[in-house]
């Protein structure tokens, strides 16, 4: 058998199935994977002691005929804002260093119900807050593609690790765009699900009205199946959403066998495309639309005016919530505990805890969102982008009453150099200009490599939209295209392995 690490998890679930291979040698393969490039990279804040134990088990399961799941002794690497019981979870902050949760997140326990095989925590932008993964309370990860440039933010860890095949697939989350552009520039597929498709519970909270769980793979295929296993209703989160969902893998599978676009209308943002994209993005993005156009897709251009004011009302909703949330890291009920000397009393604990346990980023994003909902301010600030987010969505709905995708670049740039965008955090913020709009909408949306920029030799990403609960119709187009982008290019970009590494 060939590389078991450059293997999709749908090869390596075959190969299981018809007794080829087993879960701990697949398991093995990767942790010494792990193992020798994660130096280089730091794409994981921890690893299991169990991943060989547990695929030990899943072997067992197989044998026996109890098999649990088609991704049953798979490995998997999970974004660390996940609680796990049997390893640390940090969400990338000093403030939790060390801390092992009593219980697994909805999304943890499905994954082990399943006889997925955790590999360990990847590294992230402390609390979600950061789009290069250069945030974290820990360490810097490198984009495997060439290790002087960003990963993306904020789960950089999950979107390498999967890229540099230290795992097959990979858990992230998305608040703005932290799968989506990590994905673009790893060249990797990431999927950030509609709102209230995958449970929260057991998620360390950002801006609860925004985030959202999703998978990270190199094939859309292998993000279905994952999506399949973490997705559905769960009564522990409130924002679940009560209804059936269609199979994504079988809409990814009926899309790979698709000859082509023939009937899909394609709607184009225009105003996630053209000012403020990089000229390669650009040019890949184009060609994206030929290839659509030539192979059966109706292209129409689409207004939805109030994009233009996304990232304004974002970081006001995201900060707003995200001093609230954050408002529980007060050194008295768990984490990080910092005593001044003296006689100190809880509220100067507290001061000096945040002061210690914070970084910088999330600092900044505390103190906005505080003032965003102070007094005098409220209806100015966080009300007035709500107003705005309501708009989005209408913008959303009245798209898709005229296409049934959208598209745009995932992200303005290819992957920008590590240290280029830290100092000036208005530019960082940037960067989620086309993906920052979905997660106001409460939409699902999908990163697939669509080539490399010409200009850089990087990964350049393709982002699909799609209505509220239909996450289906985006596995059958992705599907679809990134087999049209393999025949075009005669490889995958997940096919390759960054020389780096």
């Amino acid at each position: 058998m060939s590389d078991i690490t450059a293997l999709s998890a749908s090869s390596l679930s075959d190969a299981l199935a018809k007794g080829e291979i087993s879960s701990v040698e697949i398991t093995r393969a990767h942790l010494e994977r792990i193992e020798t490039t994660d130096g280089a990279l730091g794409s994981f804040l921890a690893r299991s002691e169990d991943a060989l134990s547990h695929a030990e088990h899943s072997d067992v399961r197989r044998a026996s005929g109890d098999s649990r799941s088609p991704l049953e002794g798979i490995p998997v690497a999970i974004k660390d804002v996940l609680c796990t019981t049997d390893m640390v979870t940090t969400a990338g902050s000093r403030i939790l260093e060390g801390w092992i949760p009593p219980y697994d997140a909805t999304v943890v326990r499905k994954l082990r119900e399943a006889g997925l095989v955790a590999l360990g925590k990847t590294n992230m932008d402390e609390f979600a807050m950061g789009s290069s993964t250069e945030h974290s309370g820990y360490h810097v990860t490198k984009n495997p593609w060439d290790i002087t440039r960003a990963p993306g933010g904020s789960g950089g860890g999950s979107a390498a690790a999967v890229a540099a095949r230290q795992a097959p697939v990979a858990i992230g989350s998305d608040t703005g765009g932290s799968i989506r552009q990590p994905a673009a520039f790893t060249g990797t597929v990431g999927v950030k699900p509609t709102y209230g498709g995958v449970s929260r519970y057991g998620v360390i909270a950002l801006a609860s009205s925004l985030d959202q769980v999703g998978p990270v793979s190199r094939t859309v295929r292998d993000a279905a199946l994952v999506h399949d296993v973490i997705g559905g209703h769960d009564p522990h989160d409130s924002t679940s959403i009560p209804t059936p969902w269609a199979s994504m893998t079988e809409a990814a599978d009926a899309g790979a066998r698709s000859e082509n676009l023939a009937g899909l209308r394609v709607g184009v943002v225009k105003q996630l495309v053209g000012e403020g994209i990089q000229s390669g993005v650009t040019q890949r993005f184009d060609e994206a639309m030929e290839l659509m156009s030539r192979n059966g897709a109706e292209i129409v251009e689409i207004d939805a005016p109030h994009c233009e004011y996304a990232v304004a009302a974002y970081y006001l909703v995201l900060p707003a919530e995200a001093s609230s949330n954050l408002a529980k890291f007060d050194s008295v009920r768990f984490g990080l505990r910092v005593t001044p000397e003296g006689s100190p009393t809880v509220e100067d604990v507290m001061s000096a805890t945040r002061e210690h346990g914070f970084g910088d980023e999330v600092k900044r994003r505390i103190i906005l969102g505080t003032y965003a909902l102070s007094a005098g301010y409220y209806d100015a600030y966080y009300g007035s982008a709500q107003k705005v987010r309501t708009l989005i969505q209408r913008d959303f709905a009245q798209a898709f009453e005229a296409v049934d995708i959208l598209i745009s670049p995932s992200a303005p740039t290819t992957a920008f150099r590590l240290g280029e965008k830290l100092d000036d955090p208005l530019a960082m913020w940037a960067g989620d200009l086309t993906t920052i709009p979905v997660n106001l909408a409460g939409i699902p949306g999908m990163s697939i490599p669509m080539g490399l920029a010409p200009e850089d030799g990087l990964p350049v990403g393709l982002q699909l939209m799609a209505p509220a609960y239909q996450d289906a119709r985006l596995y059958q187009a992705g599907a679809t295209l990134e087999r049209l982008f393999a025949q075009r290019d005669g490889y995958l970009v997940s096919e390759r392995t960054p020389e780096v590494v």
